[in-house]
């Protein structure tokens, strides 16, 4: 759980970035479209270790499956604005932008709030010594 809230709070700072990037860059730092487009590549490599780390938080770590699903749908949704960037379609590049925040945003949230279950060995001990 430990690695999934780092990665989910690397991933939701990069995606600011992202914002911050684009918005300077439309303001008339036209040098800032580089950096955009390349730390897009760190945003989509960020997202698919998300995805990996929520995946060894359900199966291993016996944590709900929907994060993990979240996660891949967040690195496709990554994915897909790459390529509205880079084609130029800002009519849907910057709604979705919008929409890759609110994701990386809620799973963050979800990270930093969900409780850790503790291994059945340990729950069952605990429960001994309270009888």
């Amino acid at each position: 759980m430990r690695a999934l809230r780092v990665v989910a709070v690397l991933v939701l700072l990069d995606t600011l970035a992202q914002a911050a990037l684009a918005g300077l860059f439309v303001t008339g730092e036209l040098d800032l479209l580089t950096w955009h487009a390349a730390n897009a590549g760190v945003l989509s490599a960020l997202t698919i270790a998300q995805t990996a780390a929520a995946l060894v938080v359900w199966r291993a770590g016996r944590g709900p499956w929907w994060p993990a699903v979240a996660s891949a749908v967040l690195a496709a949704l990554v994915s897909v604005q790459q390529g509205l960037g880079e084609a130029r379609v800002l009519a849907g590049h910057m709604p979705l932008g919008m929409a890759v925040f609110g994701c990386a945003s809620a799973l963050t949230y979800w990270a930093f709030t969900q409780h850790t279950s503790r291994s059945p060995l340990v729950a069952r001990s605990r429960e001994g010594v309270a009888e």
